[in-house]
């Protein structure tokens, strides 16, 4: 199973960081491989998510702007409310992909700043206030960009994997 997620970046210790670096946070797309979890034994009691991480998984970091590229075509279909757009792409990628809250809120905001995607307040299935996100015309034409931009690079890779 890979999760995908997105996680605050620091700069490393004993290098002198500039002010724009201290007061702005970096942000890194990591996607984590794991095995299925094992059953375990009887009478012992499972790890906490942080030991299975480190038993199970490897953090790989992910091309910017894949995330931003994946909400951006699951707004494409209809708008949506953020958790909405989470489970839409869990969805779509048959549980292979899990975009978490932390994720996926500071990127709908950098969406919206770009003007790639607008927002309203409605209320949602549940008759619960929620803000809903929709894409612009210019959010359309960054999709179709992002979108060539992608099948160019996996074309890419796919050609390296195929000869080395």
């Amino acid at each position: 199973m890979i999760i995908a997620k997105e996680e605050p970046r620091t700069p490393k210790t004993g290098v002198r960081a500039t002010q724009r670096e201290v007061n702005r946070p970096f942000w890194r797309f990591v996607i984590i491989a794991k095995e299925e979890p094992r059953t375990p034994k009887a009478g012992v009691r499972a790890t906490s998510q942080r030991e299975v991480r480190r038993i199970m998984g490897k953090s790989i970091d992910l091309l910017q702007g894949t995330l931003d590229l994946l909400i951006l075509k699951t707004l494409a279909l209809e708008p949506m409310h953020g958790w909405g757009i989470s489970q839409r792409i869990q969805q779509i990628s048959q549980d292979s992909l899990q975009v978490q809250q932390g994720s996926l809120y500071p990127a709908l905001h950098r969406l919206e700043q770009q003007e790639w995607i607008a927002s309203e307040w409605g209320a949602s299935e549940n008759n619960r206030k929620a803000k809903y996100y929709r894409l612009t015309d210019a959010g359309r034409k960054q999709l179709e960009v992002e979108t060539a931009k992608w099948e160019r690079l996996s074309t890419a890779v796919s050609q390296i994997l195929a000869t080395a």
